[in-house]
């Protein structure tokens, strides 16, 4: 006698919920990508107004600092390879 086959239960889903579930999720997305536009415009417009009031533009500032940090890594370079030694703060 051929054993017969039992049918594999599988969950009874109705599209109602599912179709509601896919509604919500897709409005929360679109509410997000709301959100995030909103705050986005704004971080850029206060960081354009912050920028624009300084005295030194940023890449002037960058360029500046870049100079001193060459001409730190020169002096000291200088004083390693002519043995000089580093000035010591006095404690009083």
């Amino acid at each position: 006698m051929p054993a017969t086959k039992k049918p594999i239960a599988r969950p009874e889903l109705r599209s109602g919920p599912l179709i509601t579930a896919a509604a919500l999720f897709g409005a929360g997305a679109l509410l997000a990508l709301a959100g995030l536009g909103v705050g986005g415009s704004h971080l850029v417009a206060a960081a354009r107004r912050w920028v624009k009031e300084m005295e030194v533009p940023p890449g002037e500032l960058a360029k500046k600092k870049l100079a001193q940090a060459k001409i730190a890594a020169a002096a000291g370079a200088s004083a390693w390879q002519d043995g000089h030694p580093a000035r010591q703060a006095n404690r009083s």
